[in-house]
């Protein structure tokens, strides 16, 4: 199995995707990894980082990097030789089994669009993420590849969601939600009603639970959230600062209140927060294009950038892909765009 690695994407360079990649060759024995970035940085990069096999490393050089904040079209077509496009071209070419980057996610999701390399019958490829509910996580989809998606485009996230769920988290019957600003029928925008419309009369009927509030996601009312790229993306970045923010301010209640305690309670919050924090989800897949494309924090550390790899090894052996294509191919044929 071959992940190709832009080693050069996130906030901190290219020292954690190093580091990170030694992490998940040690833990999957059929796993080789090419590097794509500056050879000679990377190659000094691994020579100071411990005992690593050398045999499933490879490096395919590139002069450039988009930087987090460029914008990304500009950013793809004023630095061709740019790290992101080359791990791209290499799963179009089929070199490699998937890809993973912690670089511009707009980037990365634009270089997904300029391959046009769709499954077979997906109109429009979207960002699956995990998020922790009290009934054990459920996914979100779309977070940010899709803003100004059609019915129908969610209607097949529906479908990729829930074979998501059933996939690879071993969920056995998942449950849709429409993420809408009311449970009932006929609330929200033109956009979510004709969805409603489709999930209610479509093959996915059975396993549609309806609208859905925000308040519902970590209440674990279903398994599957749809809505669009814009709105899933405040969901999550939302979700993400309301953790940090009770974290700290659990954190200071504990050590300003708390005598003899204060260790023992400050050693489970801190248990409670690495199982909640971005980095044990490791990454995000792109669903709907034709290979694994995983999509990691921007400031994702060593850990994350092994776990956002060891995502990438779980779509691959699972053949996710096949499964989507064939669940698509059942669906009403949509409108010509």
């Amino acid at each position: 199995m071959r992940i190709a690695l832009d080693a050069m994407g996130g906030d901190h360079g290219a020292p954690p995707n190093v580091v990170g990649s030694v992490i998940a060759l040690q833990t999957h024995a059929d796993l080789s990894i090419v590097l794509v970035g500056d050879r000679a940085q990377l190659e000094q990069l691994f020579a100071n980082a411990g005992e690593y096999p050398a045999d499933r490393v490879e490096f395919v050089h590139c002069t450039q990097a988009v930087g987090m904040n460029e914008k990304p079209s500009d950013a793809l077509r004023k630095k061709p030789d740019n790290s992101i496009s080359r791990c791209w071209q290499l799963l179009a070419e089929k070199s490699v089994d998937g890809i993973v980057s912690a670089g511009n996610t707009g980037a990365m999701v634009a270089g997904g669009l300029f391959t046009r390399k769709f499954l077979k019958g997906v109109r429009r490829p979207g960002i699956a993420t995990l998020m922790p509910t009290a009934k054990g996580k459920c996914i979100i989809m779309d977070v940010g590849a899709n803003v100004f998606p059609k019915a129908n485009h969610l209607l097949q996230y529906g479908v990729m969601g829930r074979l998501y769920a059933q996939t690879l988290l071993g969920i056995e019957n998942p449950k849709i939600g429409l993420m809408n600003v009311g449970e009932e029928e006929g609330k929200g925008h033109d956009l979510v009603q004709q969805t409603w419309e489709l999930f209610k009369q479509g093959p996915l009927k059975e396993h549609f639970a309806g609208n859905i509030e925000g308040r519902d996601i970590h209440r674990g009312k279903v398994d599957v959230v749809i809505t669009d790229g814009f709105v899933g993306n405040v969901i999550l970045k939302l979700s993400q600062g309301v953790f940090e923010y009770t974290l700290g301010l659990v954190s200071h209640e504990l050590n300003a209140g708390l005598g003899a305690e204060k260790e023992i309670a400050l050693k489970l919050l801190q248990g409670i927060a690495q199982k909640l924090h971005y980095s044990a989800v490791g990454g995000a897949p792109l669903l709907g294009v034709d290979g694994v494309c995983i999509i990691a924090h921007g400031s994702s550390s060593e850990r994350a950038i092994a776990g956002a790899i060891n995502v990438a090894v779980q779509n691959v052996r699972a053949k996710l892909n096949e499964k989507i294509i064939e669940a698509i191919a059942l669906l009403p044929a949509a409108p010509t765009e």
